[in-house]
C-alpha cells in the first residue's frame, strides 16, 4: 500500500493531484503539443511507435493507449479525470500524425482505439518495404564514411528491418521451447550475413 506523504491520519491524495499517478496532466501539458519531432505518414510507423510510447512512458500516459487504463463507467469518481486525460492523449496523437491519417480516425475519441486502430493497419509486414531494406543492407558500403558513420547506417537499417519482422513467439506456454532464444539467433544470423 502507498504511503500517504501527508501522515498516517490524512486524506489520501487524489490520484488528480498526485503526481505519480497516470491522471495527473501537469501545467505545462496541453493538446497543442506533437509528442515527436516526425510525424507518422505510414511507411515510418515502427519508429514513430516506438518513439511515441517513450514519450507516453515519460508523461506517464502509455496506460491510456496500451490498454491497462480502460475507460470507467460514467458513475466512477475517475471518470472525468480519466476523460480529461484522455483526451489529452488523443490530442498528442492526432498532432502526432499526419493530415490524412490524422483525418481517418478523427472520429475516434478513445486513446487506446486509436493506438490499436493505427497498430493494424501500419504495423503489418510490408514486404516491398522488407525487400527494399534488405537491398540497401546488401548494397551499403563504407566508401569515403568512417567506421562509425558506416556502421551507425548499417545498424539504422538493421535494427528498422529487424522490427520489421513478424515475432516468433514462444507456443509452449512454459518457454522450454526456446523459441524466443532461437529467433534471436536467427537474427544474429542474418545480421552477419
Amino acid at each position: 500500500m502507498a504511503r500517504n506523504p501527508r501522515g498516517a491520519n490524512a486524506a489520501p491524495i487524489p490520484p488528480m493531484e498526485d503526481s505519480s499517478s497516470p491522471y495527473y496532466l501537469y501545467p505545462s501539458d496541453n493538446p497543442s503539443f506533437q509528442l515527436v519531432p516526425h510525424v507518422l505518414t505510414g511507411s515510418n510507423y515502427i519508429n514513430w511507435s516506438r518513439s511515441i510510447t517513450t514519450t507516453l512512458l515519460a508523461k506517464n500516459k502509455l496506460a491510456f493507449i496500451n490498454g491497462t487504463l480502460l475507460r470507467p463507467t460514467e458513475d466512477d469518481l475517475l471518470f472525468p479525470a480519466w476523460l480529461r486525460c484522455n483526451s489529452m492523449v488523443v490530442s498528442w496523437l492526432r498532432n502526432s500524425i499526419s493530415a490524412q491519417i490524422c483525418s481517418s480516425i478523427m472520429y475516434i475519441d478513445n486513446a487506446h482505439e486509436i493506438w490499436s486502430d493505427l497498430r493494424d493497419r501500419f504495423s503489418q509486414l510490408d514486404t516491398a518495404r522488407a525487400y527494399q531494406l534488405r537491398q540497401k543492407i546488401m548494397s551499403l558500403t563504407q566508401g569515403n564514411d568512417d567506421v562509425n558513420t558506416y556502421f551507425t547506417n548499417l545498424r539504422i537499417l538493421w535494427d528498422e528491418y529487424r522490427h520489421s519482422q513478424p515475432i516468433a513467439w514462444c507456443v509452449c506456454g512454459t518457454c522450454r521451447c526456446n523459441r524466443a532464444s532461437k529467433w534471436n539467433n536467427y537474427q544474429e544470423e542474418e545480421c552477419s550475413m
